[in-house]
């Protein structure tokens, strides 16, 4: 089995992402969409325009990661810009790590209740 630790900054593209795109092409809708850097170490998730396709791109020291996931059945649940999470550039939200695990598993975000919690003055 393998496991890897998840980068401490998540970002997710709320705009659709063509899946044909590979390293290079999400890399550089990372720049456009959301303002970032690509070989910042953060893991950036893209989906499919119908929603049944995920793909997370992460810069790991010396290359890429890429990671791929095809839903044979439902759609991924997509977090919108809603005031709850801090928005990135254009078109990206910040998530937390438990708020990916629980996106990849279907669960979604605008329906959890989350209790307040201390969060650092920007």
């Amino acid at each position: 089995m393998l496991s890897l630790a998840l980068p401490s900054r998540i970002f997710v593209c709320t705009q659709p992402a063509d899946m044909r795109r590979s390293f290079d092409g999400l890399a550089a809708l990372v720049q456009q969409h959301l303002g970032c850097d690509p070989l910042s170490g953060d893991l950036f998730v893209f989906r499919s325009k119908r929603g049944d396709r995920v793909k997370l791109l992460w810069w790991n020291d010396d290359g890429y990661a890429l990671w791929y996931k095809r839903l044979e059945k439902g759609t991924f649940p997509w977090p919108l810009p809603d005031g709850s999470r801090t928005p990135v550039g254009a078109y990206g939200l910040t998530l937390r790590p438990a708020e990916l695990a629980m996106l990849l598993d279907g669960i979604e975000l605008a329906n959890v209740k989350r209790r307040p919690r201390y969060q650092r003055p920007a």
